[in-house]
Formats: structure tokens, sequence, C-alpha cells
């Protein structure tokens, strides 16, 4: 099964201990690479989150974020530097003794000054939470995986479609590529014979050999032949029930370079378009496989 490398999945679950929030996206890459961001206190099953993520996508670009809401997951406590406050106290008394301020104000201001009173946030590990955290992942990850298949289905489509009229110019081509030979030989004899104009008698010997090493400069049946096979290929490699990217790559290559080398023996204007037709479709199959899982 074709699956796109790109895709995106959202899930929320809520249980007593919290509501968990993960959002996961995949993008196009040559191999595997997973990001996950996770609440450090949980960081203990990030590994088994990661494992499960690489037994449903092969390939690609992955990030996994997780937000989690629950009381349980700080302990606020308050810590207050009783030596500072002491120190504090008596110089409010001064102040007070000088200026006639109220002390009650001056230990109001006190109090917010830096490293007096001191919040500290304790993060808690929730086991309970866990579970909540593995669902919301596994929810989203369907989502993310439906959506890859669904694309994936559309790109499988487009590619066959493209590797059919591949095929379609290549039969054609193999029709038409021998009739050059005849063209050429009778527009050689043709321009001989105005040259010499019935002065000389023409080379017979020398019209059949230009003709022969035209024919086998010109040949492109080698060129058709693995065009066809790559294209038979390739639809074999659409139907494997495995990642099939870098395969399908590969033969995007294999029948680039045999466009080309057609493009490069052509001695016909029609061979050399049909040749432009060729790169052109193949291109679009190029940017079609670079998604492709």
């Amino acid at each position: 099964m074709v699956k796109s490398m790109t895709g995106y999945g959202q899930a929320s679950v809520s249980s007593e201990s919290g509501k968990v929030t993960v959002e996961i996206r995949s993008f196009n890459h040559r191999f595997s690479e997973i990001t996950i961001r996770i609440p450090r206190q949980f960081l203990q099953i990030e590994d088994r989150i990661k494992k499960r993520v690489q037994e449903q996508i092969k390939r690609g670009k992955i990030e996994l974020y997780i937000g989690i809401d629950g009381e349980e997951l700080v302990t606020k406590s308050v810590k207050v530097d009783w030596s500072l406050v002491k120190e504090y106290t008596k110089v409010a008394d001064e102040m007070m003794n000088k200026t006639g301020v109220a002390k009650e104000k001056l230990l109001e201001t006190i109090l917010f000054q830096d490293n007096v009173v001191e919040v500290i946030e304790k993060e808690n590990e929730s086991t309970h939470l866990q579970a909540t955290i593995v669902e919301a992942v596994e929810n989203a990850l369907l989502q993310l995986v439906n959506m890859r298949q669904e694309e994936g289905s559309v790109l499988c489509d487009d590619v066959k479609k493209r590797i059919v009229k591949i095929s379609f110019i290549v039969d054609e081509l193999k029709e038409y590529a021998p009739t050059i030979v005849s063209k050429y030989e009778k527009k050689l004899y043709k321009k001989i014979k105005d040259a010499v104009e019935g002065q000389l008698d023409m080379d017979e010997a020398r019209v059949i050999t230009e003709v022969a090493l035209f024919a086998d400069k010109s040949n492109i049946d080698e060129e058709l032949t693995r065009l066809t096979s790559h294209c038979q290929q390739f639809l074999v490699i659409l139907h494997e029930d495995e990642p099939i990217g870098r395969k399908l790559d590969f033969l995007v290559q294999e029948l680039n370079r045999e466009a080309n080398t057609i493009g490069s023996k052509a001695n016909d204007i029609h061979i050399s378009q049909q040749v432009v037709e060729l790169k052109s479709e193949i291109e679009k199959i190029k940017e079609q496989v670079q998604n492709i899982e």
C-alpha cells in the first residue's frame, strides 16, 4: 500500500488525573526521524512512545507534542528566608522611627523583595497519567496513519496514470523508430544524387556503409526495452506492502537516464518531441515519489 509521508493527527483524552492532548505531524524525509516533546516527569515513557510510532511509520520526519493539564502535575510550596526577614524587620524599625511610616507598610514592601519569599514548584510523577498519555498517542497516531494512507492512495493513482502514459509513448516509439533509418537512406540517396547531378557514378557501397553507421548510432531499441521493463517494475512495486519510496526513487532515476540516452541518440524531430514528453512525465513522477514512504 502506498503511503504519503505527510500527515497530521490530534487527540485529547481526559482522566481523573488530568487532560492529555497530543498532536503529531509528519513530513518528507529521506530517513526516519522522530522528535517527541513531553513534560520531563514523563520522560520514562518516551522510548515506549517512540517505538510505537516506529511500528506504524517507517520513513519520514515525525514531530509529536504532548500537552498535559492537571493539578497533580506540580506541587507548590513557599520558602521563606527568615534570617533575611529578621534583618529587614530591624531596618523597618529604624525607618519607622526616622520617617514615621507605618511599620506594616514597610513589612508589606519587604515581602516583595527578592530572595525573601520564594515559590517552589515540584514536578510530580503521576503513574495514573501514563496510561492516558499512551491512549492519546495511539488515537492521534491512528489519525495520522489514516491520513497518510488516504494521501498515498491519491499519489498512487496519479503515478499510475503517468506510468501508463510513458508506456504508451514507448510503444509508439517502438513502432516509429525503425522508420527513421529508411528515411535517412532515402534522404542520403537524394542528397548525393543532387550533388553529383549525373556526372559521377554513385558509390552504393559507401551509401550502404553510411546508412549502417547511422542505424547503429541512432538505434534506441535497448533503451525502449529498458523503459518498458522499468514501467512494469514500477507498477509491481506500487502494490508492495512495505515502504517503497526509495525503490521508486531509484526507478525514476533509471527512467530519466534512458530518456536522456534516447534524446542524445535522436536524429529525428518526432523522437525529440516524444523525449520531451517522456521527461516531463518522469519529472512529475519524481515530485510525487518524493512524498511516498
